[in-house]
C-alpha cells in the first residue's frame, strides 16, 4: 500500500527535534509522498530545505495562509508570484479565508484568496483551499471564478453533505484527515455516500491528530488512522483507499 499525504507542515518548528525520524516512520508506514502547503515567505527557506534532503518525496506549493494576510499583503502576494514562476511548484495554496480568529480582515483575505486563484488559473496548477467558519465567503468566490481552470482541495473539509456536494461540483477534491476520526467530527456521518473518486487523504501534520493522538502532535505516520476509519466507513480494505486516494491525488497535482 503506497498513501500520499497531501497536505503536511513538515518544515515547521514543531518537528525541528525529530523531522528525520519523523519522515522515517511515515515512509514505513506507506507514505511514500508528501504535499507541502505555504504559509508565508518567513517559511520557503525550510520548505525547499526539506524538498532538497528529500527531492523524491517532497512537492511544494505555494501560497499566502489566510491568517497570515495582513494590512500590507501585496508583498507576499508578489512572493507567491516570483515563486510560482520559477517552476519548482505543484499547487497553489494554502490559500482562503478563517473567520475564526478574525473577521476583521475579511475584505483582505478574499482578494488576496481571489487573486491566487487567479495565479493558479494562470499557471495551470490547483488550488489548496483553507476555510475556517467561511463556507459562503469561500463558495461565493468559487463560484465566481469557476471555470475548467478552476480545480484543487478543499483542504480539512468539515463541512456538510450538502457543501461537501457543492465543492465536489466546482471541480474540488475533499482532503479527509485526523477529523474523520473525531467522535464529533460529523463527516462521517454522511462520507459513505460521496464517492472514494473525490477524496484524498492528509494530516495537516503538525495539526488535528487523529484518534488515538489527538491532542497530541501530528505526524505524517498518522495517515494510517484516517485510512483505517475511512475503511470503516467505506466498508472496504485500507489497500482500496490508498489505491482510490493516491489515484486522486496524481489527477489534481499530476504524476
Amino acid at each position: 500500500m503506497q498513501f500520499i499525504d497531501t497536505h503536511a507542515h513538515l518544515y515547521t518548528e514543531a518537528f525541528d527535534e525529530d523531522r528525520d525520524e519523523m519522515i522515517q516512520r511515515a515512509l514505513d508506514a506507506g507514505v511514500g509522498h508528501f504535499f507541502l502547503p505555504a504559509i508565508d515567505s518567513s517559511y520557503t527557506p525550510a520548505m525547499k530545505a526539506l524538498k532538497e534532503a528529500y527531492p523524491d518525496r517532497m512537492s511544494l506549493m505555494a501560497g499566502l495562509h489566510p491568517t497570515h494576510v495582513g494590512q500590507e499583503f501585496e508583498q507576499e502576494l508578489k512572493w507567491v508570484e516570483s515563486e510560482l514562476r520559477t517552476g519548482s511548484y505543484s499547487a497553489v495554496g494554502e490559500i482562503g479565508i478563517d473567520l475564526y480568529w478574525d473577521q476583521s480582515l475579511l475584505k483582505e483575505q478574499t482578494v488576496a484568496f481571489r487573486r491566487q486563484i487567479g495565479l493558479a488559473k494562470e499557471f495551470g496548477l490547483p488550488i489548496v483551499i483553507h476555510c475556517r467558519d467561511a463556507f459562503d465567503e469561500i463558495f461565493e468566490v468559487l463560484e465566481s471564478e469557476k471555470e475548467d481552470r478552476l480545480f484543487g482541495i478543499f483542504h480539512c473539509f468539515t463541512g456538510t453533505e450538502a457543501q461537501a456536494r457543492h465543492a465536489i461540483s466546482l471541480n474540488m477534491k475533499l482532503g479527509i484527515g485526523g477529523v474523520v476520526t473525531f467522535k464529533n467530527g460529523r463527516i462521517d456521518t454522511f462520507l459513505e455516500r460521496i464517492p472514494l473518486g473525490h477524496i484524498v487523504l492528509e494530516t495537516d501534520a503538525p495539526y488535528l491528530a487523529p484518534v488515538p493522538y489527538r491532542g497530541k502532535r501530528n505526524e505524517s505516520s498518522y495517515i494510517r488512522c484516517v485510512s483505517r476509519r475511512l475503511a470503516e466507513i467505506y466498508q472496504t480494505s485500507e489497500a482500496e483507499i490508498a489505491a482510490i486516494t493516491s489515484a486522486n491525488a496524481k489527477e489534481v497535482f499530476g504524476g
